[in-house]
C-alpha cells in the first residue's frame, strides 16, 4: 500500500512540473501577431536599404504605400511597374512608396531588382520581424498609411484588375485624406 501512495505522490508531482514548464514555455513566447486594423497607428520604425536607414514615415510624405514583396513572388514581379506609375504619378502630391522585401538573402532581391526596377524606395526586413509585425500573410500585402502612420487600408495580392481600385483609393486618399472606397 505504500508502494502505491508513494507512486501516486511521483505522478502528481511530474504532472505538476510538466504543467509548470508548459506555463513557463507558453509564457516566454511572443505575443501574437494581430492582423492590421484600419485606423491603428504603427509604430515609428527604421528598416535597412541600400542608402542606409530609412523611416517608415518620412516628414515630407502625405502618404506612405507600403508593399511588402518577395524575389520568388509572380504578382510581386506585376505590382513593380504599377507603383512605378503610381510614383511619377503622385509622388509630387505626397505619395511615398516605400517596398519591404522579406527575402532571407538580400541577393535574391538584387537579382529581382535588375530585372525589375524600383523608381521608389526599396528597404529590407530579411528577419521578417517587421512583416511579423503586421502579420503579413500573402505576397505581395500592401497598406495605405497617412503622415502620422495610420492605417488607412490594407490589400492582399495583386493582379492587373486591383490597379485601378488600388489608384483610386490612393487618389482619394490624397485629395480628401480618407479612402472613399477600399480596395
Amino acid at each position: 500500500m505504500n508502494a502505491s501512495i508513494s507512486d501516486l505522490l511521483v505522478v502528481r508531482a511530474l504532472r505538476a512540473g510538466v504543467a509548470l514548464w508548459a506555463a513557463l514555455w507558453l509564457a516566454a513566447l511572443p505575443p501574437p501577431a494581430k492582423a492590421l486594423v484600419v485606423g491603428e497607428t504603427l509604430a515609428t520604425r527604421w528598416l535597412e536599404s541600400a542608402q542606409g536607414p530609412q523611416p517608415l514615415i518620412a516628414g515630407q510624405a502625405r502618404l506612405t504605400y507600403v508593399d511588402f514583396w518577395a524575389s520568388w513572388c509572380g504578382p510581386c514581379k506585376q505590382s513593380f511597374p504599377w507603383m512605378n506609375d503610381m510614383h511619377a504619378k503622385f509622388a509630387a502630391s505626397g505619395l511615398r512608396i516605400l517596398a519591404v522585401n522579406v527575402d532571407a538573402r538580400r541577393a535574391d532581391a538584387e537579382r529581382f531588382l535588375q530585372g525589375t526596377p524600383a523608381h521608389f524606395a526599396v528597404v529590407y526586413d530579411r528577419d521578417g520581424a517587421f512583416a511579423k509585425t503586421v502579420d503579413v500573410k500573402t505576397m505581395p500585402t500592401s497598406m495605405l498609411l497617412d503622415a502620422q502612420g495610420r492605417v488607412l487600408f490594407v490589400h492582399q495580392g495583386f493582379t492587373a484588375k486591383d490597379r485601378e481600385s488600388l489608384e483610386a483609393a490612393i487618389a482619394s486618399a490624397l485629395r480628401d485624406g480618407k479612402v472613399a472606397s477600399r480596395p
